[in-house]
């Protein structure tokens, strides 16, 4: 599908005009834009606000990636996962810095070796929420905190690859960070592809949410 056109031929410059904010909690925001359309129209669009999430494909010297069993309430059931988790609102951590926490919080285990393996939007038809997914090697193990809450009822698995990969295919993982960080880390493992930096750029980070929550203060 071509993008709308002008009559110059240049993209549609869709332009908000008006927002108005429905919910403002800690973890998301809703909002309603109305915004410039072809033809001369206008339209309503709901956009949920998040923060900025990340996730790790821990994978030890036998090949086998960590994944965590967890409760996932709007579901009702309990869903098999890479480890992952929120950045810390503020803006105050980077995304590699949040993975190295939530790989330390959830698993237990530090990383000598990080790179970013694969960026997600994750529903971008109404959400600005945005994951980077990280390969952490060179596994050494560490005092892992209390967990509380859903954590507190986490399993912990390390499963090889392609046992993880197959779980994919047969409707086993269906989380889609987790998806998309299993079979990426295998095309790179079939392939030899080139991983980039963790500090490298990472243009669709969220950011409205923090900087919603920075003005309130």
């Amino acid at each position: 599908m071509t993008p709308a056109s002008s009559p110059g031929g240049e993209p549609f410059d869709f332009t908000v005009i008006g927002s108005e904010t429905v919910y403002d909690g800690a973890i998301l925001a809703l909002r309603v834009d109305e915004l410039t359309m072809p033809g001369d129209r206008t339209a309503r669009r709901e956009v949920v606000e998040h923060h900025g999430a990340v996730a790790i494909v821990a994978c030890n010297d036998d090949g086998a990636i960590a994944t965590v069993t967890q409760y996932r309430h709007p579901v009702r059931r309990r869903l098999r996962e890479l480890p992952a988790g929120l950045m810390d609102s503020g803006g105050d951590e980077s995304p590699v810095e949040a993975a190295r926490r939530e790989l330390m919080e959830e698993v237990g285990v530090e990383a000598d070796r990080w790179h970013t393996l694969v960026d997600v939007a994750s529903s971008p038809g109404f959400t600005d929420e945005a994951l980077r997914v990280f390969v952490a090697e060179g596994l050494h193990t560490v005092d892992r905190p209390d967990a509380h809450d859903e954590e507190a009822d986490m399993d912990i698995d390390w499963i090889p690859l392609d046992d993880a990969v197959a779980m994919v295919f047969a409707g086993e993982v269906v989380n889609v960070t987790s998806v998309c960080g299993i079979l990426a880390l295998a095309h790179v493992r079939a392939t030899g592809a080139d991983l980039r930096d963790p500090d490298s750029p990472w243009v669709d980070q969220p950011t409205a949410l923090d900087r919603r929550h920075a003005a309130r203060k």
